[in-house]
């Protein structure tokens, strides 16, 4: 099966388990607060940590594997685990600076881009 398949599949996967997260916590916590995103970017960056330091130094599986589980899986349950994995590599390369940049910038620009969406939505819709 080629590698797009199973990113797909993992992501069906990781969309689905999302949204269980989001239901039960909607049940449990309440939506006073955005636990259900808090929830599954620090579970899936944790998993992200785990499954790509086993797949480094324990498991030797092939690209079609760490796809379905990192981008597919992990991509659909939070894309934060893939954010937060680039900033990790750059500071283990010790590009700093970049991991600086990176970090910062893509919180900034992407607040900045919601906010802009919205405001050009809205300003076209009245």
């Amino acid at each position: 099966m080629p590698v797009v398949l199973w990113v797909a599949l993992g992501g069906a996967i990781g969309s689905a388990a999302r949204y269980g997260v989001n239901v039960w916590s909607g049940r449990m916590l309440g939506s006073e607060f955005p636990w259900h995103t808090f929830i599954v970017n620090v579970a899936g960056c944790f998993a992200m940590g785990v499954l790509v330091a086993l797949m480094g130094l324990k498991l030797n599986v092939g690209t079609e594997t760490r796809a379905f589980l990192t981008t597919g899986i992990l991509g659909g349950f939070t894309t934060f685990s893939a954010y937060s994995l680039d900033f990790a590599m750059l500071v283990e390369r010790k590009s700093y600076g970049a991991a600086l940049a990176y970090g910062a910038g893509s919180v900034a620009l992407s607040l900045i881009a919601v906010f802009a969406g919205l405001y050009l939505v809205r300003s076209l819709a009245s």
